[in-house]
């Protein structure tokens, strides 16, 4: 919860498209820590049952580490994209203000 509060509040609070946007990277990492939050067990551990009987010992789910993997890597493009939005705003205004680009105001 505190990193996801951490990213929202530098999000409300930035002045620079760059910082705005790993703002958004910090929010998006907080899912990361609530999607393995899901998926911990106690003493759990991995899902291989070549030598144990299955039910003898607590196993983690391989499904929601699965999701985690797919979220950063979705997290890494969304956050390249984003990135290469403000390089082209930055060639095409000479800022990364959002207050100075009048053009794109409604």
């Amino acid at each position: 919860m505190w990193v996801f509060l951490t990213g929202c509040y530098g999000l409300a609070t930035s002045r620079n498209l760059i910082h705005a946007v790993g703002c958004l990277a910090v929010c998006q990492s907080s899912t990361y820590i609530l999607l393995l939050a899901v998926g911990y067990r106690d003493g759990g551990t991995a899902p291989v049952f070549s030598d144990v009987e299955p039910g003898s010992r607590p196993v983690v789910d391989p499904v929601v580490q699965a999701l985690t993997l797919t979220d950063i890597v979705v997290g890494a493009t969304v956050t390249a994209l984003l990135l290469a939005l403000v390089t082209q705003v930055a060639k095409r205004h000479g800022t990364v203000d959002p207050d100075e680009l009048r053009e794109l105001r409604g």
